[in-house]
């Protein structure tokens, strides 16, 4: 007659102490519940990372709170959430306002993300596979059928998909991560950049060889073509902040 485990012995494993660390699989806790707060910054981080809100919009906590069927409390705790990110600016007996781009900070950030990704580019050329190779071709084909302004935001879709992607084909996910929570007032500025007559055409054509040099098997290129291509954004810098002055914070001099 088979004996009754005891729950220390329930499916193999002994009970762990308390005060004992974790072992086997890494399980890390997170929370489903989504507030009120939750929603208002994700909404309003949308919306100014994709340049639908442009530096210097006004915010009206009424306004806010009134959409969403809220009192100005979540409304308030979404705001200083955005402003530590630099994202709104509060200006005292003044209002709140759709933050600036901090120039010092986009250049931090695309150079940090030039190294990032220069890397990965050289481990997918390593690694790459040719159906990898065509998907990536197929990304760029997409964004050559995208001829109107009114496409611009599906072009920058793609752009993310053909860059995480490439993340994919190294085993660098976590990479592309890290670049992601880097990159959102780069994210801003390029939503200035796109409109820009001949630059989607760039964008392509530098994408593009990238690709190549990776279907060559060539590290060195691959990863010289990646900083070739997040090279051009730091350089237009000047051009694009002399457009724009008031879309920019110059807290960082610029030669020339």
């Amino acid at each position: 007659m088979p004996t009754k485990k005891s729950s220390q012995q329930i499916e193999g494993r002994s009970r762990r102490a308390p005060s004992q660390p974790p072992h086997g699989p890494a399980r890390f806790g997170h929370s489903v519940h989504t507030t009120a707060a939750d929603i208002i910054h994700e909404n309003l981080h949308t919306a100014i990372a994709t340049m639908v809100l442009r530096p210097g919009t006004a915010i009206s906590e009424t306004h806010l709170a009134a959409e969403h069927g809220v009192s100005r409390t979540p409304v308030r705790e979404a705001l200083l959430r955005l402003a530590k990110e630099r994202l709104v600016e509060i200006v005292p007996k003044s209002g709140t306002f759709v933050g600036r781009i901090p120039v010092s900070a986009l250049i931090e950030a695309l150079v940090a993300r030039r190294a990032l990704e220069s890397v990965v580019a050289r481990r997918a050329a390593e690694v790459a596979t040719q159906s990898a190779v065509l998907e990536l071709r197929a990304l760029v084909e997409r964004q050559r059928e995208i001829v109107t302004p009114e496409d611009l935001p599906r072009f920058h879709q793609v752009d993310e998909d053909f860059h995480a992607m490439l993340a994919k084909m190294a085993g660098y996910n976590g990479i592309w991560e890290l670049v992601r929570q880097i990159k959102l007032q780069v994210d801003r500025y390029r939503h200035l950049t796109l409109p820009q007559e001949g630059r989607v055409g760039m964008v392509i054509k530098e994408h593009a060889a990238v690709v190549d040099a990776i279907e060559r098997g060539d590290t060195v290129a691959a990863a010289e073509a990646m900083e070739t291509h997040l090279d051009k954004l730091q350089l237009d810098i000047k051009v694009f902040r002399e457009l724009w002055p008031d879309y920019f914070v110059h807290d960082y001099p610029l030669d020339g």
